[in-house]
């Protein structure tokens, strides 16, 4: 059963036609990746299927009281209260239940009926009942576990919405969304305004569920663990892959190299019979095969090649060696008014380092670009460039540094003054800017737009050490790629920001992490930086339910962990989850069964209440409609039980 059918949609901008008569459907368990280029419509056709906007001609049709939930790149604004309770509100029903409950207490007390009175007493019991799963379900511990997740800190959790800046504005809609537990979640770009530790978390929450999901996301590894299916915007209209996005770019790639081959086959079989014609149309000893042969021409199938879109295509110039040591920073102490965002900090960056920083929002990793970009000065403490080190900066905001009133070929131009525009204007093709377009005002682009000429201006000014704080927040998916590609070939050293996993984990040596005021450097990629944290949590677990000396000790120290050891350790944490997890897998085994049970029982007692007739005899009828609330009752309790059993496997699992 589908959960949403939409049926020839169609939407178009003046002549650019996104949509045209274009059909798909959603499961009720599909994890569906909606892929394409910057401008194809992804976001155009989320808001569409979340009934946020309505396409030029089609239907988008839910199933009977399906529920979905949207998170756009940008929200409006929040409920007003407390953060939890702004939360907590996003829930449908909940007020409308507090309604009804307080209506039927009134009533209550005013009937003066006892046959009246007995049916408005169960109509409240009924109703304090369906508060209660209310309550289990959405209730304000789920909210606050949310929150946490998503790196809310307790205190956080009573400040007014108002006081929230825009990337904390999207966590708390993000959690109200979450706590819903919709049917189908429609997120867009979800991961935009959180850090690593996170991420982390919010990918282990989504993989848990077992919801419907539709996701626009430019981190390639992070969409191939969230998916099952793939829904592609290509040049040919809307398509539609198994797997994830791996597996589509593989059924993409073979499906152009089959159709490619049997184009080619269809023109060789054109060209023959064409020749043949030519050749011998005009003979009349050979007239009739030339007419038979014009017949076959004429029902040779058209073979139509998949299209590409165009994508970037640039690598980053060569660049002068720079000295040993890159950066130096010594005893950096930096505060914001109160807050000691570090205190004493020292670090050495080496050439050829590609470093990912990582940490909580609010650590201070966008402090540390600037102060080693020379754009914010410590409070204390010195930054010391080394011996031929030039520096280029993409700053997280970089239309601020953008001058929107120029033009695109205005706004590079300076900065290749020596070289003909010939040369810039091939710069700027690299980034999908050519002819007219490079005229264009900086104030009309697109935020993936001004991206591009923000990475064009670093092309440039050959810069041997690079500053990039998060790159890829608004390119596509396939820019995304592309970018990695060329940094991968990129002579100098790297210092980056990134939320993206796959960026990260393709480009870095070594990951610093900087919580507390201090910075820790991890040589590896963020996998490896990851699974090292995780050893140590598992090691320490280890140690403090055996002796304090031995293996566990030795293990639980910050070190590295051998490949003897790792094993060792990952065995004992198997056999924890096991201890752990499998009895609650079993009760969650039993309550489903018990659930389907129940409700094949109900949806037959529905079916004979239906009918009409029955109500002729109240004495067969009575029983049916008692065992039909009993029923309710124990669905709503093992529904409930469901929810906590799996509330308790999730924890374990974390």
């Amino acid at each position: 059963m589908s959960l949403v059918i939409a049926q020839d949609i169609s939407l178009a901008y003046g002549k650019k036609v996104l949509f045209d008569e274009d059909n798909f459907t959603l499961g009720p368990r599909d994890r569906v990746g909606l892929v394409g280029a910057n401008g194809t419509g992804k976001s155009s056709l989320m808001k569409i299927i979340a009934g946020a906007s309505q396409p030029d001609g089609g239907t988008v049709q839910y199933s009977r009281r399906a529920r979905a939930g949207y998170l756009p790149q940008e929200i409006a604004g929040l409920p007003e209260g407390t953060v939890v309770e702004a939360v907590m509100s996003t829930v449908p029903g909940r007020d409308s239940l507090e309604s009804r409950l307080k209506d039927t207490e009134a009533a209550l007390a005013a009937s003066t009926d006892e046959e009246e009175q007995l049916e408005l007493a169960q109509t409240l019991a009924d109703l304090h009942a369906e508060l209660d799963d209310f309550e289990n379900r959405y209730g304000r511990h789920h909210a606050e576990r949310i929150l946490k997740g998503l790196g809310f800190k307790d205190a956080d959790l009573s400040k007014p919405t108002q006081a929230l800046s825009g990337g904390w504005r999207m966590r708390a809609a993000l959690a109200g969304l979450l706590l819903q537990d919709p049917d189908l979640l429609l997120l867009d770009e979800p991961t935009n305004h959180l850090d690593v530790p996170t991420l982390a978390w919010f990918d282990g929450f989504l993989r848990r569920s077992n919801k419907a999901m539709v996701l626009i996301s430019h981190d390639r590894d992070f969409l191939n663990r969230q998916i099952n299916r793939v829904v592609s915007l290509e040049m040919e209209g809307v398509r539609e892959y198994a797997g994830n996005y791996e597996d589509y770019k593989r059924q993409r790639a073979e499906e152009m190299v089959l159709l490619q081959a049997r184009a080619e086959k269809v023109e060789q079989r054109r060209a023959e019979l064409q020749g043949f014609i030519d050749r011998f149309g005009a003979k009349a000893t050979k007239a009739k095969q030339a007419q038979s042969r014009a017949k076959m021409l004429a029902k040779l199938e058209k073979v139509q090649v998949l299209e590409e879109r165009q994508t970037m295509k640039f690598r980053f110039p060569e660049v002068d060696r720079s000295g040993r040591d890159v950066v130096l920073m010594e005893d950096i102490t930096k505060r914001y008014g109160p807050l000691t965002v570090y205190d004493g900090l020292n670090a050495r960056l080496e050439r050829g380092q590609r470093i990912a920083v990582v940490g909580a929002n609010g650590a201070g990793k966008t402090t540390l670009l600037k102060m080693v970009a020379g754009e914010l000065a410590p409070d204390s403490g010195k930054v010391t460039l080394g011996h031929n080190v030039v520096v280029g900066y993409y700053a997280q905001h970089h239309a601020d540094k953008l001058d929107r009133r120029n033009t695109i070929i205005e706004e590079v131009r300076p900065l290749a003054a020596d070289k003909p525009e010939s040369y810039v204007r091939g710069v700027l093709g690299a980034f999908l800017f050519s002819g007219d377009d490079v005229d264009k005002p900086i104030g009309v682009l697109s935020g993936g737009e001004r991206a591009r000429v923000a990475l064009a201006k670093l092309l440039l000014i050959p810069s041997n050490f690079l500053l990039m704080d998060e790159p890829t927040n608004h390119l596509d998916l396939d820019s995304s790629e592309m970018l990695i590609e060329a940094l991968k070939l990129y002579g100098g050293t790297l210092l980056f920001v990134s939320h993206n996993r796959s960026f990260i984990n393709n480009l870095c040596t070594h990951v610093w992490e900087v919580a507390d005021g201090k910075l820790t450097s991890h040589a590896g990629n963020l996998d490896e930086y990851l699974y090292h944290q995780e050893q140590v949590r598992l090691a320490a677990e280890g140690a403090d339910t055996s002796a304090p000396s031995g293996k566990g000790a030795a293990a639980g120290a910050a070190g590295p962990v051998s490949e003897k050891d790792r094993k060792r350790l990952e065995a004992e944490a198997r056999q924890r989850r096991s201890v752990v997890e499998g009895p609650i897998k079993k009760e969650i085994a039993k309550l489903e069964e018990r659930i389907a049970k129940v409700e094949a029982e109900q949806k037959e007692r529905e079916t004979q209440l239906a009918d009409p007739v029955l109500y002729n005899d109240f004495a067969r009828a009575k029983p049916l409609m008692d065992a039909h609330r009993t029923g309710k009752e124990e669905l709503e309790d093992l529904y409930a039980r469901w929810e906590a059993a799996q509330e308790k496997l999730a924890a374990a699992q974390a």
